[in-house]
């Protein structure tokens, strides 16, 4: 089924006729698309209904960034793509509202997700965008949420909106090639560049960009905070901050949905030790942000290799910056040896992590031929340099 991609049908969508198929398709099973657009093309024109059964898949897929929202809300194909999940825009929202910020222009809003959250605490938006489809539907989504009286949107190129007068501004470029959506990793193919966000956050009193969290450390800019923002454990993007309550130069990593946020000390790395009982495996926003080491501090722990970001301590100390896990065994790497301890330990179920270490945990599972009810987590890491595997158990919160 197609996918809206042009106004006309788009605006059908918002019609009494096209709100009628879409609260029909709210709970459609997309393994039903050929029997339900049979059934409503006898009584609907077949644009329309093509474009309805797209709307919903899309709206099935966003549920995981917007939550309920996202019945009420519309798409693009590359807005579902590029939008920041609602947990992550209402974070950087509240970091904004808390500054004082109460006017803001939105640079590249796509479909207005930020502008959603952005609305929603307080602060009054101009939400820009180059793509009439993608403002047509933030426009739908403000409606759509009632935060219509806070989001003025307006089709330009951003690199031609003048933001004097507002308090703060953000930039979120797209990080996508057009031809096959393929991710984009170098800041100055970026569509406005990196540099010229840079310079157009300068110019306010308070900027935010989002850009994705691979960035090269060496391409941010020293008189501004970067901040990486794990949800779930999972990295979803780097933020770069200016103004009033940034640490030029600093490094943070936030971890949702908590709300605990690391700023880095600038410490040396630990010196790598032994294994000791306890391991810790930092989140990712604190790998990215680079402060495995103001971790470790935490813990009071060594690396268990130059290279590798594993923590190990002899005593367990909890942090919201790592997962631990308590370890029963290290050995060299050896598939024979490490299936003949599982079997007689009786191990039918295991969680396989690796860090620095070739192997595929696929193929590994596959080698090992688990049986038994007992469980394990196999590490398959470095230590001081040499192939290892780590056999142990997650310390529960």
């Amino acid at each position: 089924m197609g996918q809206v991609t042009d106004l006309d049908t788009f605006s059908a969508l918002l019609a009494p006729e096209g709100q009628e198929l879409l609260a029909a398709l709210r709970d459609h099973d997309p393994a039903d698309d050929l029997a339900a657009a049979t059934r409503l093309r006898r009584s609907h024109p077949a644009p329309l209904v093509s474009a309805a059964l797209g709307q919903a898949r899309l709206r099935q897929r966003a549920a995981a960034k917007f939550g309920a929202d996202a019945q009420r809300m519309y798409f693009t194909p590359n807005g579902v793509e590029q939008s920041t999940r609602a947990t992550v825009a209402t974070h950087r929202a509240a970091r904004l509202a808390a500054q004082g910020i109460r006017t803001l222009a939105d640079l590249c809003c796509g479909i207005g997700g930020d502008a959603l959250a952005l609305a929603r605490a307080g602060i009054s938006v101009l939400a820009v965008d180059r793509d009439p489809l993608a403002c047509a539907a933030a426009r739908a989504n403000a409606e759509a949420l009632g935060l219509a009286e806070l989001i003025e949107v307006r089709c330009a190129d951003v690199t031609e909106v003048d933001t004097a007068g507002f308090d703060a501004v953000f930039v979120d470029p797209a990080r996508r090639t057009k031809a096959r959506g393929g991710r984009i990793f170098d800041p100055e193919a970026y569509s406005p560049p990196l540099s010229w966000a840079v310079e157009a956050a300068r110019t306010a009193p308070c900027a935010a960009l989002k850009i994705a969290p691979g960035v090269p450390h060496e391409a941010l800019p020293e008189d501004a905070e970067t901040e990486w923002i794990s949800d779930g454990g999972d990295v979803k993007e780097a933020v770069v901050w200016f103004g009033r309550d940034a640490v030029p130069g600093g490094r943070r990593a936030t971890l949702l949905p908590g709300g605990a946020t690391l700023l880095g000390a600038g410490l040396p790395d630990p010196e790598p030790g032994p294994v000791g009982r306890w391991l810790y495996e930092p989140d990712g926003a604190a790998i990215r942000a680079h402060l495995v080491a103001e971790v470790a501090e935490q813990v009071g722990g060594r690396l268990i290799d130059p290279t590798i970001a594993y923590i190990t301590g002899d005593e367990l100390t909890r942090t919201p910056y790592a997962n631990a896990y308590e370890i029963t065994d290290v050995l060299p790497f050896n598939v024979k040896k490490l299936r003949a301890l599982l079997r007689e330990r009786r191990v039918g179920i295991a969680e396989i992590k690796k860090r620095g270490s070739a192997v595929s945990p696929e193929e590994l599972r596959k080698k090992l031929k688990l049986e038994g009810a007992n469980s394990c987590t196999i590490i398959l890491t470095r230590v001081a340099g040499k192939p290892s595997m780590l056999l142990g158990s997650p310390v529960r919160a």
